[in-house]
């Protein structure tokens, strides 16, 4: 009878795609394993997708005064008899999971208090993501870590009127994060210079995004505006088609960058690029403290330097 894996990624999506190495090692390492993923709703197709699973599970992430929620998933949990978990979340809720399980407990990688195979690297939260999972899978004993990589993820593009050439522009970021956000009226500017490539812009955010998209197809009025068209596997498919992308430090910047784009990250000060900064095949960062200091004729030499 072949093993079975649980993995348990839960999110978020910046997360979830630099997982995507730790994915497909899991996967080289089991082979014959029926391996599992827990994860939330909105990365059940991504994680189809990859190819890296048997099974996805979704997690509704119950309160812990959700009795029965909370007893539904210790029973599905137990009832699957894994013989190992790797908790690629590594958070609080996740290690939790731990104590649901009845004994004798499968194998678990994580820092659950009592697992079998603790990440005890006293400075995993000094470590990016990608290092720090490589560094959890090797005390696992897992020691052949790929590169983040989505690039096998395609999608139906035919609804979208898209050009020969063009640039992907992801002005947003999470609305409880303005200060992530360089301002709107320049990225209008730099989509103006663009032209001067001989690149068309594809705009790529949500509905909560619709503003700052909108006032950026002012200035180009050529651009396609895909606000609150695109799943994440249509932004991958884009990504792949695109000469390069230009975006904050938010979630589609990794999907675009581990998907293959030449991508430019902007960074400020409330996040850090050495822990968190997106990985492809060509990925520039640029940071400041504040991002209304940087200007648009520093961000249009960087993507001519980056995109030459």
């Amino acid at each position: 009878m072949s093993a079975r894996i649980l993995v348990i990624r839960l999110g978020a999506l910046g997360d979830f795609v630099l997982s995507s190495g730790p994915f497909q090692a899991i996967r080289n390492h089991h082979r014959d394993a029926h391996i599992v993923l827990l994860t939330t709703a909105p990365y059940e197709v991504l994680a189809q997708a990859g190819g890296w699973f048997d099974e996805v599970w979704l997690d509704s992430k119950p309160k812990w005064w959700q009795f029965s929620d909370v007893r539904a998933l210790s029973r599905r949990l137990n009832e699957d008899a894994f013989d190992r978990v790797y908790d690629l979340q590594t958070s609080d809720r996740s290690s939790s999971y731990f104590r649901l399980l009845k004994r004798p407990r499968p194998e678990w990688s994580g820092i659950a208090r009592g697992c079998s195979h603790p990440h005890a690297n006293p400075d995993r939260d000094r470590l990016h993501t990608v290092e720090r999972q490589a560094d959890q899978l090797h005390m696992a004993g897992i020691d052949d870590v790929p590169a983040p990589d989505i690039s096998m993820i395609d999608a139906d593009l035919s609804a979208f009127d898209l050009p020969d050439r063009y640039a992907l522009i992801i002005p947003g970021s999470a609305p409880h994060r303005p200060e992530k956000r360089w301002p709107g009226e320049r990225y209008g500017e730099l989509c103006h210079r663009l032209k001067g490539m001989n690149l068309a812009v594809v705009l790529i955010g949500g509905p909560a995004e619709a503003d700052v998209l909108g006032a950026i197809a002012s200035v180009r009025r050529d651009s396609v505006n895909l606000c609150g068209r695109t799943s994440f596997e249509q932004i991958a498919a884009l990504a792949r088609r695109a000469e390069l992308a230009i975006g904050n430090d938010t979630g589609p910047m990794h999907l675009v960058a581990t998907a293959g784009c030449p991508s430019l990250t902007l960074f400020s000060s409330s996040s850090d690029p050495a822990l968190t900064a997106p990985r492809g095949r060509s990925v520039t960062v640029f940071s400041r403290y504040n991002l209304t200091d940087l200007s648009v004729d520093e961000v249009a030499h960087a993507t001519r330097l980056a995109f030459a």
